[in-house]
């Protein structure tokens, strides 16, 4: 069961949904069910964050997520609403390839790397997930991937150069 839900709170965080799953532990008496909620929570300036959370009960679950992805939250280099570079980013099986894009692409993503660029405030982006379909690794993939972006300042500062603007 997979979805994708989106709520502004007062805080001026955006949080996404990811997946919510109902999973079930067989005792003596019969099933135990109990919720696991997958959350991504960003500022739509650059930073953002994902969360697991299990209860009992589906809005404790959620409460947890949201808790935890606030807590994990990463700053995102971006350069006019998109990436400065094309960057890979490996989980597990998951690997998601994240392509800058022009202006007025919009985001082409599908399903958790959508919800992480869309929390995360890229307005332009081509993504691809490659070699699994399960939101948890393909979400952290995605999450790797923007993490290990550095931005040109970034470079400049560790290589010791001064940053010029590109030529024409």
């Amino acid at each position: 069961m997979e979805q994708q839900q989106q709520t502004q709170q007062d805080s001026g965080y955006i949080e996404k949904i990811v997946s919510l799953n109902r999973v079930a532990k067989v005792v003596k008496g019969g099933r135990r069910f109990s919720f696991s909620a997958l959350i991504v929570v960003g500022d739509g300036k650059g930073s953002v964050g994902y969360g697991l959370g299990k209860a009992q009960e589906v809005p404790e679950a959620l409460r947890k997520a949201t808790e935890r992805a606030r807590k994990s939250m990463v700053q995102v280099p971006l350069v006019e609403g998109t990436l400065p570079y094309e960057v890979l980013g490996r989980f597990g099986a998951g690997r998601v390839l994240l392509k800058p894009a022009s202006r007025g692409t919009g985001i082409i993503a599908g399903g958790a790397v959508r919800a992480v660029m869309e929390a995360a405030g890229v307005t332009d982006v081509l993504a691809k997930a490659i070699g699994t379909n399960n939101p948890h690794n393909v979400l952290r993939a995605a999450v790797a991937g923007l993490s290990s972006l550095r931005s040109a300042e970034e470079v400049s500062e560790v290589r010791g150069k001064k940053l010029e603007a590109p030529r024409k």
